[in-house]
This record gives C-alpha cells, structure tokens and sequence, in this order.
C-alpha cells in the first residue's frame, strides 16, 4: 500500500498541493482525476521522489520515502514501473533496447534472459518483433505500448501511469485501458492512473480520487462517482462548464 497524508507543495506563488490524503490499495487501480493544472502530475512525481513536498508524508509499504537519502530513494523506485505522457523513449536506442535499458542498468541478468524478457513484455502489450524497430517509425499508440514494455521490464509491485490516453485515437485508447486492466491482473500490479479522461477512468478504476484546488475531494468506486450529489464531482464528470469549479 502507498499512504500519503498532508501532503503540501508550493511552486512559485501557487499552492499545487494543500493537504493531499489518499491510499493506493494492494493490488487495485487507483485513477486521480482532475482539471489540467490541479496537480495531477506533481503529486505522481511527488510519489517515485522526482519532486519533493514542502512538508506531508507518503510511505510505500510502510517505509517513509519523504526525506530519505537518495540511495535509499533509488532502491524504493525499482518496486515502480512508469508509463510518461510522451512515451519517454530514447530515439537513438532500438525499442528492444529501449524495453531492455532497465534490465540492463539494474540487475545482473545475463543478455540472452534479458532478450528473452524484452520479447516477453512486448508480446504482452501486443507488439511481437518489433525489437529492431527505432521509436522515430511508431505511431503514437505503439511508443505508449512500447513505454509500457519498459514500465514492466522489472515486474513492478507499482505501475504509475501519467494520462496514458492522451493523444490517442478512441480506440487505441481502447487498447491502453485494456492493457492496464489485464495486467492488474496478469502480475498483481497496484496502479495509480493519471488522467482527465473519463472513459479511461470508468474503464480501468477499482477506485477513483478526484483532486480539485490542492487537495482530495473525493475519493469511491466508479459506481459511486456516478451516483453522487457531491456538485463538484458532478462538474467534473460531466464535464459542464457551470457550477463550483470555476474556468481557469
């Protein structure tokens, strides 16, 4: 389980987080919801320590990880996998070697295993032989896929997906939100997905977490999302212009 309680961060004038309580349960799939600009993203690199809180604490499977020394930071961030916006591929490396990078930066495993791993997670997200292939000739939803190869490489106890669907087609979406769901399942992965899309989060949650103004103000099951009186929950999922939440 990951706990985060009073979680604060201040980025220049802007309160970003003020006061952030949430848990990520074993082995479900937490979705944080919210407006473009609610902190969204800076509580996700808050979590694997690329950002750090002004005060608050976050425990990963009990353990503190607010304040440690890096080198215990490093040791905490190999339970995580993470899939970015963009894919975070490195063009100058073949997608296998891409898939392989963490493989081959932390573990010891001999190359024929790690090639033999790199086709594995491939297959697993749909993209068999595509090792030779450089990221510059993928679509958009292959490099994602490819991003999420790499994000599984290690057998994470977490995976941290930031807005896995933007910038894809309804149904290569598809296609994300059914590899999300089947690997919760394949390997017991706890997840916390990032995004403002709605289908997605119906799709994948067990949990949902909606952030507005710096803080958590809903947290339930996609059923109790849906059936809510709460007017700042309803806004957002409906996606109207009036009520609390005001237009930035």
């Amino acid at each position: 389980m990951i706990k985060i309680r009073d979680l604060k961060i201040r980025l220049g004038k802007k309160q970003v987080l003020n006061g952030v309580d949430l848990d990520i349960p074993t082995g479900k799939t937490v979705v944080v919801m919210g407006r473009s600009g609610t902190g969204k993203s800076v509580l996700f690199k808050n979590i694997i320590g690329l950002m750090h809180p002004d005060s608050g604490s976050i425990e990963v499977d009990g353990q503190e990880v607010v304040g440690i020394p890096e080198k215990e930071l490093n040791e905490v961030r190999k339970r995580f996998g993470v899939l970015f916006q963009s894919g975070a591929l490195f063009d100058s490396m073949t997608v296998g070697e891409n898939v392989g990078l963490p493989l081959r930066e932390h573990t010891k495993l001999p190359d024929a295993e790690i090639r033999k791993r790199v086709a594995d997670r491939l297959e697993w997200v749909g993209l068999k032989g595509v090792e030779a292939m450089k990221p510059a000739s993928l679509s958009g939803g292959m490099r994602k896929r490819v991003g999420l190869a790499r994000a599984i490489a290690m057998d994470p106890a977490y995976i941290l997906y930031d807005e896995p669907t933007t910038g894809l087609d309804p149904i290569m979406s598809d296609v994300i939100n059914r590899l999300i769901r089947s690997l919760q399942e394949r390997i017991g992965v706890t997840s916390i997905v990032v995004t403002h899309d709605m289908n997605s989060a119906y799709h994948v949650a067990d949990e949902m977490a909606l952030l507005n103004e710096g803080r958590v103000v809903f947290t339930g099951t996609p059923d109790e999302a849906r059936s809510t009186s709460d007017p700042i929950v309803r806004q957002f999922i409906e996606g109207s212009s009036e009520g609390p939440i005001k237009p930035l």
